[in-house]
């Protein structure tokens, strides 16, 4: 059995927008349905930044420790798991747990659960060296996996997959991603290329145009250059995509998109803006026919797939390791739009 500390260190933070406190807390301890990870790396996501802000219309526990992309080591479990063994590796994930008995639960869907469990949000999260997640939605991560390169595919791999699959495009389709040049939307390209589709990347900057292209994308619109963005994207793909991710941030490009989708498209909904409203011209959607979905997560099932993609080296997160102590930072540069790819913490550090 390997040695268990009695306190480990975090970043936890009071009050939503309070201060994000790097100090030492106790290490919790599994109940019966659960395993302890002891997480060596845990990717940040635009989500951690919301439950800090404390600006959903869903509220977090307080204290909270932050994070939900963890990967690392199961060091204990409780007396009722039958899945994991000390020493596996494993995933924490967005959904920590649900009540598997409800109709979503039933029918697969159990990030929709009305009592799921989320971690960083409702449950300690990933911003600790020891985290709790109940051994049936925790990932199953093979040994000898790259920890640190593996820990953005828990969520934002996951969550892209599970969009792209909303969307049920075709090989050799058009799909346009929105926000394609960050930490959801590079891996929502590698994800699109690897499924056989045609990949039109929007985003700004020239570092974020490159990062595109070098992950396969084959067209880039920078919406800090483009001034017609919707007569350039519908130029570009003969007519406008067969389907749309939208990762962006930003409301007014989610409902742009519903402009420049091709007849009988769909938009997929996937970021989440605070207050964000998608609008789409009553008359065009009717007469194009287009379709609106929101994509949640994914399920266990997708999130198995969405490994798989990475274990066989068709997807690969553009990441930069950082110490756990300057998440504070991270964040700072996530509000400014500044991050290209997915910053990684080393909880070491």
């Amino acid at each position: 059995m390997p040695s268990i500390p009695k306190t480990q260190k975090a970043i936890v933070f009071e009050t939503n927008g309070g201060p994000l406190l790097y100090k030492d807390i106790p290490v919790p301890q599994p109940k019966p349905n659960e395993i302890l990870v002891n997480v060596k790396y845990s990717g940040v996501c635009h989500t951690d930044l919301h439950a800090w802000k404390g600006d959903w219309p869903l509220a977090t526990k307080l204290p909270l420790v932050g994070g939900h992309e963890g990967a690392g080591v199961v060091v204990a479990k409780g007396a009722n798991v039958t899945n994991f063994e000390i020493g596996d590796y494993a995933g924490i994930k967005w959904l920590n747990g649900s009540c598997m008995g409800c109709e979503f639960c039933q029918q697969g869907a159990e990030p929709n659960c009305p009592d799921a469990d989320l971690s960083g949000y409702t449950h300690d999260g990933s911003f600790q060296q020891y985290a709790t997640a109940d051994a049936v939605q925790a990932a199953k991560i093979p040994k000898g996996t790259n920890l640190a390169d593996v820990a953005p595919i828990l969520c934002a791999g996951v969550t892209v997959y599970k969009a792209l699959k909303t969307a049920e495009l075709s090989p050799g389709q058009w799909v346009a991603i929105s926000g394609a040049g960050g930490g959801l939307g590079s891996l929502a390209v590698q994800y699109a290329v690897a499924m056989g589709l045609r990949v039109l990347g929007i985003d700004g900057g020239d570092e974020k145009a490159k990062l595109f292209e070098s992950l396969g994308g084959e067209v880039f619109i920078d919406f800090t250059k483009e001034k017609d963005i919707v007569g350039a994207v519908q130029k570009a793909t003969n007519g406008g995509p067969h389907g749309v991710i939208n990762v962006s941030v930003s409301p007014a490009a989610i409902s742009q998109s519903c402009q420049y989708v091709r007849t009988l498209g769909k938009v997929v909904l996937v970021g989440l803006p605070a207050g964000a409203v998608c609008e789409s011209p009553v008359f065009e959607h009717v007469i194009k026919s287009i379709q609106i979905r929101g994509s949640y997560v994914g399920n266990r099932q997708d999130t198995a797939e969405s490994i798989d993609f990475f274990v066989r080296g068709k997807v690969k997160a553009p990441i930069k390791v950082v110490g756990l102590s300057e998440l504070p930072k991270v964040f700072e540069l996530m509000e400014q739009g500044k991050i290209a790819g997915r910053y990684v913490l080393d909880t070491s550090k």
